[in-house]
């Protein structure tokens, strides 16, 4: 056992799915040819007007209503100023001291089933730089660097925790189950792999038993769940041996090379002065209404964790079959269309088990194949009827997934339904 413990806090940028950009009318869409969704604002010609985007305040404030936070009656605009080739106007604009989202708490829960209390200190609106992209080779060693302005101006929404994690595996639990209730929000696609949820991690270690925290350094951009466990447990083992051997951790930002498994310093941390914050002149304030937030308070959705307990508590599943259930909201919904006309266990046995196997293949998600739940609910009536057995059944629904059609049909058109006693006698 190690004679120090981690202390970890992450920062999640989550890209808001508006249809616009942030302070502009331009369209936001990914994958398209690069600098086609720029204007005079987003690209920061001089004498230009930004405008905030309500949707994007909106979606930010369902968020933190579903962190627990404390929304700000007022809250104002700020930038942030430093040098960059994909910031255009040489600051971002961001919140810094009056945040629209305030201190709250997300709850997950561990493998074991231990609940995971991880304080949220702040969520904050601000827009998204351009993407650049380093041609041949990583930035250090490319031969040219190209700027994608589609990305910028994207709207963002920063959640920033307290540094309540303690090791790299409840880091990606919390970040995990957060993605999940983002996802049942509807507030965004959170795709790593796209980019759409990216996080930071804020990683120091103490002696076991001490309170004081150890100086931080910062992972930057880990766009996958392995990523970040991996880069964290990295970065972890780099400081206990920088200890170990009488040195000091220094402040910085550093990377993870997953090909190597090795640390690498970016630059050294900047702290809040560095950036030289200043309320942005050309925005006002942002004040949302109490009843508007009551609405919206009123209609947030059932969060993944509320759905997981009923469906452990009133339908018999598993931990495990609520927690693969409650990936997606689509996913939630195929299934309690099933379980409101068969056996709840049984059916989510089968989604989560032999239609998501075959569907695999094509590359397909339940919700989007020609299985309807009612189908699903007529194959686990017809199982529990002993009209066909188990590989019949399997067979019944590869069926159903390349034809549409009923369970009953595919067993009739196949000859699949199992034989009673006199036809066995005649044999």
């Amino acid at each position: 056992m190690s004679e120090f413990e981690p202390v970890i806090g992450v920062e999640i940028h989550v890209q808001l799915s508006t249809h616009t950009k942030m302070f502009c009318g331009c369209e936001l869409s990914f994958g398209d040819p690069p600098n086609v969704h720029t204007c005079p604002v987003c690209l920061a010609h001089p004498g230009v007007l930004p405008v905030v985007n309500e949707e994007a305040v909106r979606r930010a404030l369902k968020i933190g209503l579903a962190l627990g936070c404390e929304i700000a009656p007022r809250s104002i605009f700020h930038r942030k100023n430093y040098f960059y080739p994909d910031l255009p106007k040489a600051y971002q604009v961001s919140q810094f001291d009056i945040p629209i989202c305030g201190r709250g708490e997300f709850v997950a829960v561990r493998d074991d089933g231990s609940e995971l209390r991880v304080g949220i200190t702040r969520a904050h609106l601000e827009e998204d730089a351009a993407k650049l992209t380093h041609l041949g080779g990583r930035r250090a060693g490319a031969e040219d660097s190209v700027v994608d302005f589609n990305r910028g101006g994207t709207p963002l929404v920063e959640i920033v925790t307290e540094p309540d994690l303690r090791s790299a595996s409840d880091a990606v639990t919390f970040l995990r189950q957060l993605r999940q209730a983002l996802l049942f929000l509807g507030v965004s696609d959170c795709s790593m792999e796209e980019g759409s949820m990216r996080a930071d991690a804020n990683v120091s270690i103490r002696p076991v038993g001490t309170h004081a925290f150890g100086t931080k350094t910062e992972l930057k951009n880990m766009n996958s769940f392995r990523f970040l466990e991996r880069g964290i447990e990295a970065e972890i083992a780099r400081q206990e041996q920088i200890l170990r051997d009488g040195g000091r951790v220094s402040q910085e930002t550093v990377h993870y090379e997953p090909e190597t498994g090795h640390i690498t310093s970016l630059r050294s941390k900047e702290e809040s002065h560095d950036y030289r914050y200043f309320p942005e002149p050309d925005l006002v304030p942002v004040a949302p209404d109490p009843a508007w937030v009551d609405d919206l308070r009123a209609g947030l959705p059932e969060l993944p964790l509320a759905v997981r307990r009923r469906m452990v508590e009133e339908m018999s599943l598993t931990p495990e079959d609520a927690e693969v259930i409650t990936e997606s909201p689509e996913l939630v919904a195929y299934f309690m269309d099933a379980a409101a006309l068969a056996d709840p266990k049984a059916c989510a046995n089968w989604i989560r088990g032999e239609l998501r196997a075959q569907l695999r293949e094509a590359g397909i998600e339940p919700w989007e194949s020609k299985v309807t739940p009612a189908h699903i609910a007529a194959l686990v009536d017809l199982l529990a009827a002993g009209t066909i057995a188990v590989p019949a059944a399997k067979e019944v629904l590869a069926g159903m997934i390349e034809t549409g059609d009923q369970p009953a049909a595919v067993v009739e058109s196949k000859g699949l339904g199992a034989m009673d006693g006199s036809e066995l006698a005649a044999i």
